[in-house]
């Protein structure tokens, strides 16, 4: 849960009392214009960010109150840029997400865990590629691996299609859905495409200017009159078979 959050950059104020309830094996995403507070609203409730005001609450918990590494157990987080130069073969690279848990070397478990986490993304093929040698699309489901590797209840994802071609996206996202229903994860993702959002959401919290402007299923969401005030783009939607948001121009 995140209750009245807010966070300011010296005069800039990047989240104003944002307040919203997180659901289990769901995935509720984050939309609205560049600067809104998209990615800021996702290192808050990862606790990166520390608000100025509000609390984010894990199982009624305020997270400040939860040791580092007993939150990074509990939170996985995908940054919307991954690391271009990784000297690791793909296993080393997801063994990472297991570092809460381990001290000095991997243990039976850890290692099992890490297989898990692979096969359940489906890059088990690719243990011993180096992290470097991988196109976008395999790198992105490396990382969602590391998360998964730290066998959290949230999963928080900046972007997770950014830099990525059609089909990669697709399958990120339809891999994003599967593991929210099999693991009951709570899953909040970022992501600029209204159209890929609206088909993988099941929330959809608008944000213009660090407020939500508009929060409900896609449908609710994504009318022409709240596109229109956000991003002051004239749209057209198309509901078959999933809802398009198709734009006309620019508001002038």
């Amino acid at each position: 849960m995140v209750r009245d959050i807010t966070v300011s950059y010296g005069s800039i104020r990047a989240l104003d009392g944002v307040s919203v309830e997180l659901e289990s094996g769901k995935i509720t995403s984050i939309v609205g214009p560049n600067g809104a507070g998209k990615t800021t609203l996702l290192k808050c409730i990862n606790g990166i960010v520390r608000p100025s005001a509000g609390v984010v609450f894990l199982d009624g918990m305020d997270i400040r109150k939860i040791k580092q590494i007993k939150l990074a157990r509990r939170m996985g987080h995908v940054p919307q840029l991954p690391p271009l130069h990784l000297p690791l073969t793909v296993f080393e690279t997801v063994a990472l997400g297991r570092r809460p848990y381990v001290s000095w070397v991997l243990s039976k478990k850890d290692i099992r865990t890490v297989e898990e986490a692979m096969k359940a993304v489906g890059i088990e093929h690719l243990s011993d590629r180096y992290f470097d040698e991988l196109s976008g699309g395999e790198r992105q489901k490396v990382l969602i691996a590391m998360a998964l590797a730290q066998e959290p209840e949230v999963l928080l994802l900046d972007e997770p299609t950014s830099n990525l071609d059609i089909r990669h996206q697709l399958e990120i996202l339809n891999l994003i859905r599967r593991l929210a229903r099999e693991k009951n994860l709570t899953v909040v993702m970022a992501i600029h495409d209204l159209n890929l959002a609206s088909r993988f959401s099941d929330i959809m919290i608008m944000l213009k200017d660090g407020r939500i402007f508009a929060i409900g299923s896609p449908r609710e969401v994504l009318t022409p009159e709240n596109i229109r005030e956000v991003y002051g783009v004239e749209v057209t939607i198309l509901t078959n078979p999933h809802l398009l948001v198709v734009p006309i121009g620019v508001v002038p």
